[in-house]
């Protein structure tokens, strides 16, 4: 089976390099891209073609919200995980609402992110 593709959005470079690494790690996954803002991610996400974007919830110009529900108006949507620093009910509530198929705090990230990926490719 191919490697899934993934597609990482975040405002800070420090951070999509270590979770870059950290996804490298596991040969089954490939990083396809990444990117500082919701709109580049929207102008790749047809050229790149990847299974899954984990995108930040807070952006500045276009939130990880706005993004996500533009994404999966998209026909052939790929998965989208919420990455995020906090952790709310509403912040929850209102990825579901947008259609994120997941939610992982930062805190979190080398512990939830790869069985949440696996749970969604099962």
């Amino acid at each position: 089976m191919p490697p899934l593709r993934i597609l990482l959005v975040d405002d800070s470079l420090t951070f999509l390099k270590s979770a870059t690494r950290f996804l490298a790690m596991d040969k089954r996954l490939e990083v396809v891209g990444s990117v500082l803002s919701a709109t580049e991610a929207l102008e790749l996400i047809p050229l790149l073609c990847p299974d899954l974007v984990l995108i930040d919830l807070a952006m500045p110009e276009m939130n990880g919200l706005e993004a996500t529900r533009l994404i999966k108006a998209q026909p052939n949507a790929p998965y989208v995980i919420f990455l995020t620093l906090n952790d709310s009910n509403e912040e929850r509530a209102a990825a579901k609402v947008v259609g994120a198929d997941g939610f992982v705090t930062k805190s979190e990230f080398s512990s939830s992110l790869l069985p949440l990926i696996d749970s969604l490719f099962a």
